[in-house]
Formats: C-alpha cells, structure tokens, sequence
C-alpha cells in the first residue's frame, strides 16, 4: 500500500473544513444582523438563504458544498490507487487535483466569474478522470 498518495485526500479534507470555517465566519455575523423573526429562521437549507444574504457571502457556502460534492469520487480513487500502490505520477495527478480545487476555492469565494471558474473545474474534472481510469486499470 501507497499510503503517501493518502496525502492529498487529507489535505483536501482539511481544506474543506477551512472552507467550512470561512463559511461560517461570514454567514453567521451577516444572519445576526439580519434580526429575522423565528418563523423566518426556522428549518430550510442553506440554498434558501441566496438572495437573502449577500452573494458575496454566499459564495463561500456554494464553494462547501461544491467541496462536498466531486472530490467524494477523488476521494474513492485516492484510495484505490492506494491500495495498488500508485505511482509517483499519480501522486502527481493527485496533488495537482488539490492544488487546482484550492485555487477553484479561492476564486469562487472572492472574485466568482464563471469562465474562470468553469476553466478551474474542467481542468480538476480532466485530472480526476484521468486518475480514474488509472485506478480502474490498477485492479482489472
């Protein structure tokens, strides 16, 4: 087992709670002064509260849940390849996939144009499908 292609797994799941954390440092001070009565604060989804909130704020918490969603597949792959050992290209693969979902992050949560971001997902999207097809290879 490869358990150093387990690094960028881990490294993205922190990162996802960093985004967790910068969600919740914006969100939560712009809801209080919101003052909304009970009836209005009660149950609903995150999602309900765009056009509520400022964009700006919530582009951090479309950012999370953007990190909750593809990397659950990178995530899958990370471990497959390490459990067959993965190459150092892999790795490489790997920690090119992180870097790019940082930077896909960044760019949501402060600037958010959709060229960019969309170029920043394709290639992410690029990497991860190669990485994919490397792991599904390792074990037919």
């Amino acid at each position: 087992m490869n358990t150093e292609m387990l690094a960028p797994a881990a490294a993205l799941a922190v990162w996802s709670m960093v985004m967790l954390l910068w969600m919740a440092a914006t969100r939560l001070p712009a809801l209080a002064k919101l003052k909304l009565p009970p009836e209005q604060s009660r149950g609903g989804r995150g999602s309900d509260l765009d056009g509520v909130l400022p964009a700006e704020i919530q582009w951090k918490a479309h950012n999370y849940n953007h990190l909750m969603e593809q990397p659950t597949a990178f995530y899958a792959v990370v471990v497959i390849l390490a459990l067959t050992g993965g190459s150092q290209f892999d790795l490489y693969l790997a920690w090119a996939y992180v870097a790019i979902r940082v930077v896909h992050s960044l760019w949501q949560a402060l600037v958010n144009t959709i060229p960019v971001r969309l170029t920043l997902f394709t290639v992410s999207s690029l990497l991860l499908t190669v990485m994919a097809v490397r792991a599904l290879l390792a074990v037919i």
